[in-house]
């Protein structure tokens, strides 16, 4: 990258950019996964329906991730001018979120996606059915998949931070 120094608000202003990106994505997979997923459960007359509402949700918090995972890189390279800026911790935690996010859309949804269709009904599913033991092992990939998210989050946050009072 070129030798163009960035005023302060400028830099200021692609560090918010930074944290706005994170905070978006953090708080979507927090309020799905905390908030509408176990609401929708609860309140829903089918599980069917909660996993369809669920599903639609998390398709959507997975675009958004990956838009604002691109975003918090994009600008951080030109906040910092330099490539080597996405070796660091803080922006490999979001290559790691990116990363995660992509696996559990384009891998896991879409294999869970053709199970509920070979069911027809999850709820109506016989308990020792061998779709459903497969769908559960799915599942529990997809939300440790979307832990991972999370967690790399987290520490991606506190880097963030970190990195800000040291003042890089």
């Amino acid at each position: 990258m070129s030798g163009v120094l960035y005023s302060a608000a400028m830099t200021s202003l692609l560090r918010t950019l930074e944290f706005l990106g994170l905070s978006l994505w953090l708080g979507s997979d927090v309020f799905l996964s905390f908030v509408v997923a176990p609401r929708a459960f609860r309140i829903l007359a089918s599980r069917d329906q909660a996993g369809a509402i669920v599903g639609n949700g998390l398709w959507w918090m997975h675009l958004i991730g990956v838009i604002c995972g691109i975003a918090i890189l994009v600008a951080r390279l030109l906040r910092t001018r330099t490539f080597a800026s996405l070796t660091a911790p803080a922006a490999l935690c979001v290559v790691l979120m990116i990363s995660l996010t992509v696996v559990s859309q384009h891998a896991v949804s879409p294999k869970m996606a053709a199970l509920r269709v070979q069911m027809g009904s999850i709820q109506a599913t016989a308990a020792d059915s061998p779709l459903l033991a497969e769908f559960g092992k799915l599942h529990r990939v997809s939300v440790s998949l979307e832990s991972g998210v999370l967690l790399a989050g987290l520490a991606a946050m506190y880097l963030m931070v970190k990195d800000l009072a040291v003042g890089q």
